[in-house]
């Protein structure tokens, strides 16, 4: 059985896999995200940090994206291992 620990995107490393569980994101950037594949379940992997760690760059459905710290805080999911 492998152990799962909740996460904000925002803190995950280069080379995590995050399993999104919540997204606390309205509006347009909500739409957007949804539709580039930031959905309930969906694996995530952090590419990149800058090194003030804003943006970081994340890959999703074949999609990388660049993601500002305010929206990365407020996407939630599960450290998991590939």
């Amino acid at each position: 059985m492998t152990e799962s620990k909740k996460i904000k995107l925002f803190n995950g490393r280069k080379g995590d896999f995050i399993r999104l569980t919540h997204l606390d994101v309205d509006g347009v950037m909500r739409r957007r995200l949804l539709d580039l594949g930031f959905v309930p379940g969906a694996v995530v992997e952090v590419l990149r940090k800058s090194p003030l760690g804003d943006p970081i760059a994340f890959r999703v459905s074949q999609t990388s994206i660049a993601l500002r710290k305010e929206e990365s805080l407020r996407i939630e999911g599960e450290l998991i291992n590939p």
